[in-house]
């Protein structure tokens, strides 16, 4: 039987992360009696993108961390990873979903997730090259 324990947890978070942003979109759009797109409103186009943009790189980055996982890389590795990929999508999430946040928290939540699928496809690499 294959156990993916790293990934299965992540994806656990992950999945809570676009649930929660996909509840603000919802709440938005009947708010306003937006059914298609996003009626020109600022608030409801920052939610879309900050819920496209989780869905966008969370698939690609467990996938990542799935395949590393299955040829058996560094749990360790894998669970710094998983972290920083969690803490950044979450930084990122809490800028999209949080009205008055500071950009930062968008900037630093995207360039942790860059620094884990970059990590992510490293490990990936030495693991099946290596």
């Amino acid at each position: 039987m294959i156990s993916l324990p790293i990934t299965s947890l992540t994806a656990i978070v992950a999945g809570a992360v676009i649930l929660l942003l996909t509840i603000k979109v919802i709440k938005l759009r009947r708010k306003d009696g937006v059914v298609l797109g996003d009626n020109g409103d600022r608030v409801l186009t920052k939610a879309i993108r900050g819920h496209a943009n989780a869905a966008e790189q969370l698939p690609i980055a467990l996938i990542l961390m799935g395949l590393a996982e299955l040829q058996d890389a560094s749990t360790s590795i894998l669970g710094v990873l998983a972290a920083i990929l969690i803490v950044g999508r979450s930084l990122h999430a809490i800028y999209f979903g949080i009205a008055g946040i500071h950009w930062r928290c968008r900037f630093y939540g995207m360039a942790l997730t860059l620094l884990a699928q970059i990590g992510l496809l490293v490990t990936l690499a030495i693991t099946v090259l290596g």
